[in-house]
């Protein structure tokens, strides 16, 4: 930005902007302006104040370190006052300002201690005969705010002096900060609860430490560095800086490890590159390093400004936070169907870089940011982590700008993006068809719990996707023995391999048929395993058992609403959705479609289990619709006056009453049936559940069998059989075979080796069986080998 054509109208104009930003720094802890911003505000404002000294004033941003404490806290004036740094951008300066000393000093190439500058709160301790008596912030330097009990929830700060040798007085400074692991997992589980999470470590320890609440900081993982001293009595310390942060060390102060000792301007420099280079990797974010000139004694001869100190500058990185426009925000699908919102920026350099795309996480971090498309935002980029939006500047948003909504088709392949009740994250539900889940879908597919594609690995999957040979996972039942040699002809040619081998002028075609004959193996599967292979969310092997152990058939399964899966045991709400949403979409179903086209084929086809037919009733159903204040008793009260769901829809609100319905739960239910999804989706169900009524035996069609209801633990390694044999004939007696032990199990079967899960079963005293007895059992139950 240019000067104003009139000096004093620019330098109030920047006083004015200097001094609300400052007030948001140190009073709110709320920036409005990225540090560069106000850095480069500054040294316009030092500049024409310069040039036009008659217009310098004593409350000028320039003669101040910040603004003055609010009245949260009590004040506290320090007898040392607690000064800021000249900042330093490029060497020349860093030269100047070592030739200013040599010059001053009449010496060459003096030592420094150097060390990083950390981007937190400054503070300061005071101790008095060894023990915490008092902690201030910075505030303006000379008068900072009292907040001693908070400061005493930090473990890194003493509260008693180790060793010995301390004067009586010893006043501390140094920074308050939140290293970068601490900060990202309490922001993780904030967002898992539900709670504010912080914008960045600079703000989530300045604003830690002045909670008003002490068990608020307590809960913040909060660290600290000790850097300096201000007042001492009563005792001596030693000549130098660096000597003095030795000495800190022992008397129990936390000092970085990153602290040195360096000579000259090369040592300066040289330490700022080194510590640069490693700056993505600290635990603790830094905005720059500092220079301090080593001796005491030429740190007195060298004296002040008006506003730092002569032997002392801060040489600045680039700045991590900017200010740019977010021009859009764009929706990334994962490989398991979690869609992320993508920020799309004006171009800005951060930190060195050019940033054009940041992260935001999920839908409610833009809903806690209240971000729009045109506003002007804070990007941060710290790290190599993902650069992101820490807030948006308020003034620069456009009056029509509207809140962002989270779309509800993929971009990738049109099908639905939905959120689990409770959750965070959106997904796509178009597991099969979405080319971002292909190459995830194609390798839980092939898994040797599901398809069992033998020699299918990561490597093969990733040519035949990339290359186009594979679009969805029924694209693996027409692969041709040509396919597969072009594919690894061309694999040759893309990544500079040699040619494919030969022997004797063939070209080796053995790892071809080994793998179209380990798919065409694959064509033959079971209900349950096929139903796990579709990679459902939420749907692992057990559920997959139980869906085909209850319903029976492929046909069945696959054209039921979503409520209706929440007759088979143990699946809920949230996984009865989950099925429901992959199956509506059209893609998905299509799929299927083409597996079964091209001869993949379910054989363990059966009526569904006589047991559901006690459920197949229109209150069940309506529980389980779960509908706003329809429970069972209500339910039950709407299934006396309607013989199916049809039924409901044309009846007036007042035989809803008559059924027995209180007036505010029959009003509910008819605003329910108004909305056309909702009475769209009950007249499916409905329609669905007399089917399923019609398909249902009305009688068992086997015996019962003689563990019906048990739960079954195996632990250990069995001799005559695998696990997975013994869990199946078990679940072919009835038994359900569970991965954990609990009062409620009926036995546990102990192999070789059993562990916890055996100790936990004789804990409980829950019966025990070993191999023999078991086999004994099985042979006795038509179950044997």
């Amino acid at each position: 930005m240019t000067s104003a054509s009139d000096p004093a109208d620019r330098i109030a104009e920047l006083r004015h902007q200097l001094d609300d930003a400052n007030y948001r720094y140190y009073v709110l802890d709320d920036p409005a302006i990225p540090d560069a911003e106000y850095d480069r505000l500054l040294r316009e404002l030092e500049a024409l104040e310069g040039e036009h000294p008659h217009l310098l004033m004593p409350d000028s941003p320039s003669q101040r370190v910040g603004a003055v404490p609010s009245g949260a806290f009590a004040s506290v004036r320090h007898a040392v006052p607690m000064l800021s740094l000249a900042n330093a951008f490029a060497d020349e300066e860093v030269a100047d300002f070592v030739r200013r000393i040599e010059q001053k000093l009449g010496i060459d190439s003096p030592r420094f201690s150097v060390e990083p500058k950390l981007d937190g709160l400054a503070i300061s301790l005071r101790y008095e005969a060894g023990r915490f008596v008092l902690g201030a912030t910075r505030g303006d330097g000379a008068t900072g705010e009292d907040v001693t009990t908070n400061l005493r929830t930090i473990r890194a700060v003493p509260m008693n002096l180790r060793g010995e040798g301390w004067p009586d007085v010893l006043e501390v400074r140094g920074e308050v900060y939140m290293p970068i692991a601490a900060f990202q997992a309490y922001n993780a589980r904030m967002r898992a609860e539900g709670g504010k999470i912080l914008a960045n470590p600079r703000n989530g320890a300045a604003g830690s430490l002045r909670q008003l609440d002490p068990r608020i900081t307590a809960q913040r993982p909060l660290a600290f560095y000790a850097y300096g001293v201000g007042i001492v009595e009563g005792g001596e310390l030693p000549e130098s800086h660096s000597a003095t942060l030795r000495q800190l060390r022992e008397w129990g102060f936390p000092v970085s490890a990153e602290s040195d000792v360096v000579d000259g301007v090369d040592g300066l420099l040289g330490y700022y590159r080194r510590l640069g280079s490693r700056r993505d990797g600290l635990a603790f974010d830094i905005d720059g390093v500092v220079y301090k000139l080593d001796d005491y004694a030429g740190q007195a001869e060298m004296g002040f400004v008006s506003r730092a100190p002569r032997w002392a500058i801060a040489h600045k990185f680039p700045a991590q936070e900017q200010t740019t426009v977010l021009e859009d925000i764009d929706i990334q699908i994962g490989r398991t169907g979690a869609a992320t919102p993508v920020a799309r920026l004006k171009p800005v350099q951060v930190a060195g870089v050019v940033v054009t795309n940041a992260t935001l996480h999920n839908a409610d971090q833009i809903a806690r940011l209240d971000v729009r498309i045109g506003d002007t935002v804070i990007v941060r980029r710290a790290g190599d982590v993902i650069p992101e939006i820490v807030r948006v500047v308020p003034e620069g948003r456009q009056p029509d700008a509207q809140p962002w909504q989270m779309p509800l088709e993929c971009p990738v392949c049109g099908s639905e993006i939905v959120r689990e009740e409770g959750q965070a994250v959106w997904r796509c539900s178009g597991e099969l068809t979405c080319a971002a889940q292909r190459k995830e879908a194609i390798r839980h597919f092939a898994g040797r719990r599901a398809m069992d594609i033998e020699g299918l690995g990561d490597r093969y999957i990733e040519d035949l996707s990339d290359l186009g040979y594979v679009k969805s996972v029924a694209d693996l039942y027409a692969l041709t023995l040509d396919d597969l040699l072009e594919m690894k002809r061309r694999v040759d040619e893309r990544d500079g391999s040699a040619a494919t081998a030969t022997k004797g002028g063939k070209v080796a075609t053995r790892w071809a048929e080994n793998l179209l004959a380990a798919i065409d193996r694959s064509r033959q599967s079971t209900l349950e395993r096929f139903l796990f292979a579709l990679g459902i969310e939420h749907v692992g092997e057990s559920t997959a058992k139980a869906l085909a152990a209850w319903f029976g058939d492929l046909d069945l399964i696959r054209r039921l609403p979503w409520p209706l899966f929440k007759l088979v045991p143990d699946v809920g709400g949230e996984v009865a959705r989950s099925i429901g949403h992959f199956l509506d979409q059209p893609g998905n179903q299509q799929v299927i479609d083409e597996l079964l086209a091209r001869g993949v084929a379910v054989g363990d086809a059966h009526p569904p289990n006589p047991k559901l037919r006690d459920e197949l009733g229109l209150a069940t159903l309506l529980v389980d619709l779960e509908i706003p204040k329809i429970t069972r008793l209500r339910a039950d009260q709407l299934a006396t006056v309607a013989r199916d769901a049809q039924a409901l829809l044309d009846m007036p609100e007042h035989n809803f009453v008559a059924a027995g319905l209180p007036a505010d739960t029959a009003q509910s239910f008819v605003r329910w049936l108004d909305d056309q999804a909702n009475a769209r989706l009950l007249v499916a169900a409905g329609e669905a559940l007399q089917r399923l009524d019609a398909l249902t035996p009305r009688a068992s069609v086997a015996a019962v069998g003689p563990l019906d209801g048990q739960s079954v633990v195996l632990t250990g390694t069995l001799a005559a059989m695998t696990r997975d044999e013994a869990q199946a004939r078990l679940e072919a007696l009835g038994a359900k075979v569970s991965g954990s032990v609990s009062k409620k199990t009926g036995f546990v079967v102990a192999g070789e080796a059993a562990g916890s899960k055996l100790d936990k079963a004789q804990a409980l005293s829950v019966p025990v069986w070993d191999e023999a007895k078991l086999l004994g059992f099985l042979a006795e139950n038509g179950q044997g080998a």
